[in-house]
């Protein structure tokens, strides 16, 4: 059998093949995913359960002239490959290489950014709209929502609005019951309801089989058959389809693995006018047996092997452990002595390592799917009680519940514990997922306590801190701390209650003062120890708390140390280099201020050492800028 995928370089190439070729087509992509993606790591889970739909997307509609957005966008690697980057495809996520999500300034083919989910419908939307308003009556506009992202507050809002629009658009519900964790929630549960009724996919089995003799390639018959299955699904559903109650054409739930089927269902609805929504079922991994049995890990689950899919670890060895599962075994001791004590995630259980305390006290852990700003308020109710919440977030994700955290948590002086998972730069998922900006657009809220730890010890004492502060009432608590393993491999200390708004002093000096606020406090006393060999002595103090800021011990700093120079891995507008500037001009000081911070765009994706030199954060960076204040 020829090989197909060789000689498809463009959607154009695609379109010229057979119906009957792609099935082949789409082992060859499976294949090729796996191949590629087990030697450099992605998302895999998610795009080897949309092959065929994506085959069958590209194949019936117009792209990018159509216009086509991809939510979540971690689905979209056979999107790319099909779209001109096959030969791309091995630069997937590292330094200098194609985005892992889609990105407008890659390809004409990526009509619309999709890092964070639930955003597709809204956008897809407004395409419509505005098509609509130009006079383009022919356009088609498509958003595939998958992996829980229907779940999300977005999806509601836009499919809400949709139907009041008179617009032609379809959404594409790509139901694979998960999104890295399994999904949570009624809509989840209802979409179980309408897949899973024995009754409906007994009799639309047996009608699909009668009239295809058993060959499952559609024809009149099962055309008819299809468009009286609506009422079908009412009936023995027990009452309306949700979709169709506001105001959607409802087509599914189908096989999204069957390409033939799903090209010509496509056709169909392309020639239909007006809203509609196909839901089809794929699986997670489809295609690699170890992706399929065990979702959540094979999601992105590094380096494995392809013919197997064992995932590659690498050389045992004692190393530091994770942030993430430093904050999962203390909320764990925490819970076990306080049953006030819960734990909250917008759909990132593992990701946080709150899986930890489930598995203990599964009464006592939410995880409330991808709905960012619910998470927030949610917590909120739950320390208006007195409960005693640590709401566990990505830095990035937080972004999307910021009113809430001002209105909800904030203004109401409710001790909310945020843990702020992701903080810095995360590496290979790029410009979407770095953690640059919470330090800035947390600072300007009142009455917010703001803490990042240096290392595995500080982040057990500052939970304790945070704890005891929500146990007596105390304003909200954020902790900062970044993605990868921490720097002590003894970790497990006993946690101590910090005071709050003191730092630490971790070496005199003279001269020069480092200000460090977080991990990078580290590699900053690595280089002052080789540059103490040279005579060249600064100080060096941890802040610990961006906020509240212990100004008189600033005062005495600034009396001492003619210059300062702030380090911190957030963005240098807005953290601790214009907290620091803002006390100078404030107290009339002529301190020299520099800094070391994330400049002022943003970050693509790339591993973490190749972005560290980018913007500073090496060792040989930091040891530069020091030698500039100290005049060498």
């Amino acid at each position: 059998m020829d090989d197909l995928l060789s000689h498809i370089h463009s959607v154009e190439d695609l379109r010229k093949l057979p119906v009957k070729s792609l099935p082949q087509l789409c082992d060859e992509l499976r294949q090729f995913i796996i191949e590629q993606t087990a030697q450099h790591p992605g998302h895999l889970g998610s795009s080897l359960g949309v092959v065929e739909l994506t085959v069958a997307i590209h194949y019936v509609f117009d792209t990018p002239d159509d216009r086509l957005i991809w939510d979540v966008g971690h689905q979209a690697y056979c999107h790319k490959i099909l779209t001109g980057r096959k030969e791309l495809f091995s630069t997937n996520r590292c330094y200098g290489g194609i985005s892992g999500f889609p990105r407008r300034e890659e390809s004409e083919f990526d009509a619309f950014g999709t890092g964070h989910s639930s955003t597709s419908i809204s956008a897809v939307l407004g395409m419509a709209v505005a098509a609509k308003m130009a006079g383009d009556t022919h356009r088609n506009h498509i958003a595939v929502i998958g992996d829980g992202a229907i779940g999300g507050g977005m999806a509601f809002e836009a499919m809400n609005q949709a139907p009041y629009r008179d617009v032609n658009m379809l959404v594409i519900l790509n139901d694979n019951k998960i999104s890295i964790d399994q999904s949570t929630g009624s809509l989840s549960k209802y979409l179980i309801s309408i897949t899973a009724s024995p009754a409906y996919n007994r009799i639309k089995n047996k009608v699909w089989n009668a009239f295809t003799f058993r060959t499952n390639h559609p024809n009149r018959a099962t055309n008819f058959f299809s468009k009286m299955g609506n009422s079908l699904k009412g009936w023995l559903l027990g009452g309306s389809n949700w979709f169709q109650s506001l105001g959607y054409r409802y087509f599914g739930p189908s096989d999204g693995h069957d390409v033939v089927y799903l090209v010509k269902t496509l056709q169909d609805l392309k020639r239909l006018p007006g809203l509609k929504l196909f839901h089809v079922l794929t699986v997670k991994g489809k295609g690699l047996e170890a992706a399929e049995q065990n979702q959540t890990q094979y999601h992105a689950p590094g380096k494995f092997d392809p013919e197997t899919g064992e995932i590659i670890h690498a050389e045992e060895k004692p190393q530091p452990p994770k942030y993430q599962d430093v904050f999962g075994n203390t909320i764990l001791e925490f819970a076990r002595e306080d049953e006030k004590v819960v734990g909250i995630t917008p759909a990132m259980a593992t990701g946080c390592s709150l899986t930890i305390m489930d598995k203990e006290f599964p009464e006592r852990v939410f995880d409330v799917g991808i709905a960012e700003q619910h998470a927030m308020t949610f917590a909120a109710g739950l320390a208006a009680e007195s409960y005693i919440p640590f709401c566990n977030i990505y830095s990035s994700f937080l972004q999307r519940g910021y009113d809430q955290v001002i209105h909800d948590v904030a203004l109401q002086k409710l001790p909310v514990i945020f843990c702020i998972d992701r903080a810095g730069l995360v590496g290979e998922d790029g410009a979407t997922h770095q953690g640059a900006f919470d330090l800035a657009f947390l600072r300007s809220v009142p009455d917010l306590i703001i803490a990042s730890p240096r290392n595995e010890h500080e982040l057990r004492n500052l939970m304790l801190t945070a704890y005891q502060n929500a146990k007596n009432q105390g304003l909200p608590f954020v902790i900062r701390y970044p993605r990868g393993r921490g720097v002590l491999i003894d970790w497990h200390n006993e946690p101590k209650a910090l005071p709050i708004g003191k730092g630490e002093m971790l070496r005199e000096g003279e001269k020069v003062l480092l200000l460090t606020l977080g991990p990078l406090g580290n590699a900053v006393e690595n280089v002052l120890q080789r540059l103490d060999m040279e005579g060249v002595r600064a100080a060096h103090y941890d802040v610990r708390f961006l906020k509240p800021l212990d100004e008189s011990t600033m005062m005495d700093f600034a009396t001492k140390y003619p210059v300062w120079i702030t380090v911190e891995d957030g963005t240098e507008k807005g953290g601790l280099f214009s907290e620091m500037a803002e006390f100078l001009e404030n107290h009339k000081c002529s301190n020299r201020l520099l800094h070391i911070a994330l400049p002022d765009r943003f970050i693509s994706h790339g591993d973490i050492p190749n972005l560290y030199r980018e913007v500073g954060f090496d060792e040989e960076a930091i040891e530069k800028k020091i030698r500039e204040a100290w005049g060498l």
